[in-house]
C-alpha cells in the first residue's frame, strides 16, 4: 500500500505534510506508512475514504482496479476549476530569433 499511497500523492500533487493536515494525522504517521514501517490503521483508511471520496479504496487496499472511481480531473479536491478564458494569441519563437504569431 505504501507505493499506492505515494502514487496518489503524486497524482494529486500534494505533499506528505498536506495529506497529514488534511486527514488530521501526524506527519510521522504518513512517513511511516510510506516507508513501509507501519501499516495504516482503520482511522487512517476511514479518513482517506471520507476526505478523498474519488479514490478507489479497492485500489488503495489491494491494488486492483483504477486509482479513481471516476476521472481524477473531475473529482480531485485539489484540481483547479476550468477557466472561462479562451486563447487569443499564440507566439512561436524559433532558434534563429524569429517568431510567428497566430490569432
Amino acid at each position: 500500500m505504501d507505493k499506492r499511497l505515494q502514487q496518489f500523492l503524486d497524482a494529486e500533487n500534494i505533499s506528505q505534510a498536506q495529506l497529514a493536515e488534511t486527514l488530521g494525522v501526524a506527519r510521522a504517521g504518513i512517513s511511516h506508512i510510506l516507508s513501509g514501517r507501519n501499516k495504516p490503521g482503520f482511522d487512517f483508511l476511514e479518513a482517506m475514504a471520507t476526505r478523498f471520496p474519488q479514490i478507489s479504496m479497492d485500489w488503495l487496499l489491494t491494488g486492483k482496479g483504477r486509482m479513481y472511481k471516476d476521472s481524477p480531473a473531475e473529482n480531485s479536491l485539489f484540481a483547479t476549476q476550468p477557466s472561462p478564458r479562451r486563447v487569443s494569441k499564440i507566439l512561436v519563437f524559433y532558434d534563429d530569433n524569429t517568431f510567428d504569431e497566430f490569432q
